[in-house]
């Protein structure tokens, strides 16, 4: 556990992790240095730390990919990245000042309902 629950991205972490207990990994990360703010892991295997400095990457490839190709008529709001046993959701905030980083099981997990529990509890932060 790597997150207090008296600032918002640990109550963000917190309130995700009591929604899906059965996650993988959760994290609030600041997309510009891509430290995390609040993270959590179930797997002793998984770093959130190393997960958010890659996945800050993937968020900063994204956005210039959208410049690039000049989309501009919206904003990115999430990127999901399937693996064959798991989602890995990245939900961006503050027009991609920061992210929640969430990993879950696909074989147990209902990927609408991981989607809109992020949602949720993200738009505290925004």
């Amino acid at each position: 556990m790597a997150y207090s629950d008296s600032t918002p991205p640990g109550r963000v972490v917190q309130g995700i992790l009591a929604d899906l207990p059965g996650l993988i990994a959760v994290a609030v990360v600041d997309a510009g240095t891509g430290l995390n703010l609040a993270s959590h892991s179930n797997s002793e295997q998984f770093n959130p730390d190393l997960a958010a400095a890659y996945n800050t990457q993937v968020v900063k490839q994204n956005l210039e990919a959208m410049r690039t190709l000049r989309l501009s008529s919206g904003t990115l709001d999430d990127i999901l990245i399937t693996v064959s046993d798991q989602y890995h959701l990245i939900k961006l905030l503050n027009g991609g000042e920061m992210f929640v980083y969430l990993a879950v099981n696909s074989l147990d997990t209902n990927l609408a309902i991981a989607r809109e529990v992020v949602r949720q509890h993200a738009a505290s932060l925004n």
